[in-house]
């Protein structure tokens, strides 16, 4: 599968301000996906399921990646992509978890434009949620995999700096030059 230069990837940790900076460059025209993991745990909480990353990680990891592929698939080949989280995420949270990596998911990741986004953990504007239930020290810990799996894939990664929103905004337009 080739690599699609338009479809870049927003990583990090929980809480990290992935969502809201997604949001924020949606506003700006952009596309935007949001992250498959958090629609998945809310639908899961809502019927009583249990493909949530704490109780069946493989199970939750498979329909994390089919709704990806997805995504990929809607992404307008004329427009900038974001997505905010993407394949090699699930293959640093299946690592995490001890598990082995399906090597669909490692074709899948090559997806992607080369240029990643790190957010790093930020303890500052981290919060839990019904959707978040990891703690500030777990997040951190998630952000490690996370950077050693993009890594690890070949992915040119940029760390976000710990600024505003807008601020955000513009780093990532002057870093892509759109």
């Amino acid at each position: 599968m080739p690599t699609h230069s338009n479809r870049y990837i927003i990583t990090g940790g929980p809480g990290s301000g992935k969502s809201s900076l997604l949001s924020a460059l949606v506003e700006q025209n952009y596309q935007g996906f949001e992250e498959i993991s958090r629609v998945i745990i809310r639908e899961q909480h809502e019927k009583g399921g249990d493909m949530v990353p704490w109780q069946n990680l493989a199970a939750f990891a498979d329909l994390c990646y089919e709704r990806m592929n997805t995504q990929l698939n809607q992404c307008d080949l004329d427009c900038i992509c974001f997505y905010d989280r993407g394949l090699p995420d699930i293959i640093a949270y299946v690592r995490k978890g001890g598990l082995e990596v399906p090597e669909k998911y490692f074709e899948k990741a090559k997806a992607y434009n080369k240029t990643v986004f790190l957010a790093p953990a930020w303890e500052d504007i981290f919060v839990n949620d019904n959707e978040r239930p990891e703690s500030f020290k777990d997040a951190v810990e998630i952000n490690k995999f996370l950077r050693t799996t993009y890594s690890e894939l070949g992915f040119n990664i940029i760390e976000l700096p710990k600024v505003s929103i807008e601020e955000r905004v513009t780093f990532i337009e002057n870093i892509l030059k759109i």
